[in-house]
Formats: structure tokens, sequence, C-alpha cells
């Protein structure tokens, strides 16, 4: 549950961050969030890093990742 909530968090922030809207849905936010914060955890590990480096890597993930996620919306579209 706390993953979950954590993505969620982290996802918005990502979204948030992110100029104008994107059109996609609150299980998409989630997962990438999920993704964001387990792969800013990891690299926070790897470089020794406090936890709001760690935080602010997660939400810079999230933003990339709800981006592509969006450009592949609009590809397909």
């Amino acid at each position: 549950v706390w993953l979950v909530l954590t993505g969620l968090l982290i996802g918005a922030l990502g979204r948030l961050v992110l100029p104008g809207r994107q059109n996609i849905g609150l299980l998409t936010t989630a997962l990438i969030g999920i993704a964001a914060s387990l792969l800013g955890g990891v690299l926070g590990d790897i470089f020794n890093a406090g936890w709001i480096i760690r935080f602010l890597v997660a939400v810079a993930l999230a933003a990339i990742g709800v981006t592509l996620v969006r450009e592949r919306g609009r590809a397909s579209v």
C-alpha cells in the first residue's frame, strides 16, 4: 500500500512539473511514479545521496516517464 501511495505522489508531482495537460490515467500515473520512485531510490543508494536528492530524482524521472507516455500516445493517434 505504501508503494502505491508513494507512486501516486511521485507520479502526480512529475505531472505537475510539466506544462500543459497530460492525458494519461491514474493507474498509468501511479505505475510511472512507482517505477520512478524505485529507480530514484536505487540511484540514490548507488551515489550515496540523501533523501531529498532521491526525492528530486524520482520526481524528475516521473516527469520524464509521463512525457514519454504522453508522446507515445500522441504518436499512435
